[in-house]
């Protein structure tokens, strides 16, 4: 068997390709560069996931497709590329299964489709997408699921994750680490929100575990969270104690800290240029409420195989050993081809 992985020379793609090869599965990358990590065995394929050439000659000879491939809500891109990337992105894909006769698919989509609200969120919960990234991801599952829907015999399996965390990522676990370990870091707020997360090698395990179990409908959709749920407190208290250090006792309210972001605001309004610290940055982890439910996986019989907290030392460990000499290549797809 041979897989696709779009987006493969990414930060989840690698513990994709790790564990993959170690079954012995025969895997072709394809992105816009290529890793920066040892692939093995792996063919890699430069290209954009919306140039159907070289993806159908990426694809050929493919038994199935896991597509990671994506504009990031991270990447300080204008809205339409998202929609150009994802939902375009996935249309493309679409016609190249057509033209191979590729009928399985797991799509990476997101929480961010959800939109914002302080509930509980499971599969069940009807999707209303508050950002451009997070409509753009619903826009690609639509996709996805006509496509499904078109021909018998056909597998999407589309997976939402929340923040996803591990050794290799400069996201925004990176970041609260590095802000710790500097001693930048301040406490705002009460620190009792949940931040649902999953480490990123329990994503790879549930993920396979739902696309090979056999039986699955033809379109299904399963979020994979860690649980119990952390609350920002207890995920900055965790990375204190892996770094040997002690939390501090006192923190800042929620209205000083969101003043405090206002400069940076208005540098980014004045320059364009997207700083670290933003009054959006500092409501989203110290404000909103990200709580999401992972039933159907439960049911699947899924156990995490890394606790919550012990995925979070494991990237503190890595961090203190390379990641905080590393820097991450950006991977930001062009506005257009």
């Amino acid at each position: 068997m041979r897989i696709l992985i779009t987006g493969g020379g990414g930060f989840i793609a690698r513990h994709f390709v790790e564990r993959l090869t170690r079954e012995g599965v025969a895997l072709t990358l394809y992105d816009l560069l290529p890793p920066e990590w040892d692939a093995g065995r792996a063919q890699v394929v430069i290209g954009d996931v919306r140039d159907n050439r070289t993806l159908l000659h990426a694809a050929a000879g493919c038994d199935a497709v896991l597509h990671l491939a994506a504009a990031h809500h991270d990447s300080g891109i204008a809205p339409e590329t998202f929609f150009d990337v994802n939902a375009g992105g996935a249309r493309n894909l679409c016609a190249v299964l057509d033209r191979l006769d590729i009928g399985n698919v797991c799509f990476l989509s997101s929480v961010a489709v959800y939109g914002s609200a302080a509930e509980p969120r499971g599969e069940e919960t009807p999707p209303h997408p508050s950002s451009a990234y997070g409509a753009s991801k619903l826009a690609a599952e639509r996709v996805f699921q006509h496509w499904a829907q078109r021909g018998p015999g056909r597998r999407v399996l589309v997976i939402r994750p929340p923040v996803v965390f591990g050794a290799g990522n400069f996201a925004n676990m990176y970041a609260l680490i590095r802000q710790i370990a500097s001693g930048r870091f301040l406490q705002i707020g009460s620190g009792q929100n949940v931040k649902s997360l999953v480490y990123v090698e329990n994503l790879v395990a549930a993920t396979l575990l739902a696309w090979r179990r056999s039986g699955a409908p033809p379109f299904e959709i399963v979020n994979v969270v860690d649980k119990p749920d952390l609350t920002s407190r207890e995920i900055a208290e965790t990375v204190y104690h892996a770094l040997g250090r002690r939390p501090p006792r006192l923190g800042i309210p929620l209205a000083l800290g969101l003043a405090l972001g206002l400069p940076f605001d208005a540098f980014s309004l004045m320059t364009g240029v997207s700083l670290p610290v933003s009054t959006a940055r500092i409501r989203k982890y110290a404000a909103e409420q990200t709580k999401f439910e992972a039933n159907k996986l439960a049911g699947l019989g899924f156990r995490s195989g890394v606790e919550l907290r012990e995925g979070l030392r494991r990237m503190v460990d890595w961090y203190a050993r390379e990641g905080n000499r590393q820097q991450a290549m950006p991977r930001r797809p062009p506005p257009t081809l």
